[in-house]
């Protein structure tokens, strides 16, 4: 809960699901952690590949992912309650997913990865195709 003068904002923040989608981002070949607009997000080689959003967004807590061509108009288009197209990366194909509701961990970890996937360099891509492969 954060005070703002005289007003108080319940902020959706579940530490246990963001706890869950850094386990899942972080194992992840050379992935690294570090706040981006005050929210944990997850980068491979610079670039960002997934970011929580609890106060930029609306007042829900969910991820938001790179996502491969045409996945983030699929998956809105099949469950609004849980997909959503975000703002601000939006247009560039990301995804939002709603961790306030239950998460299908195991999808999860595969959006994830197809993040992973969209933004690392071809060695860690050779790298998790080993892993997954083992």
């Amino acid at each position: 809960m954060f005070t703002f003068g005289t007003s108080v904002l319940n902020r959706p923040s579940d530490p246990a699901k963001v706890e869950q989608l850094r386990r899942l981002c972080l194992s992840l070949p050379e992935a690294t952690e570090k706040l981006s607009h005050g929210e944990p997000a997850w980068f491979v080689a610079g670039k960002q590949f997934a970011n929580t959003a609890d106060h930029h967004h609306d007042d829900r807590l969910s991820v938001w992912c790179a996502a491969p061509e045409g996945a983030q108009e699929m998956l809105v288009k099949a469950d609004r309650k849980r997909f959503f197209r975000p703002p601000y990366v939006g247009h560039r194909g990301w995804l939002g997913v709603y961790l306030d509701i239950e998460v299908d961990w195991g999808e999860m970890a595969i959006i994830v990865e197809r993040a992973y996937r969209r933004v690392a360099p071809r060695r860690l891509l050779v790298e998790l195709d080993r892993r997954v492969a083992n």
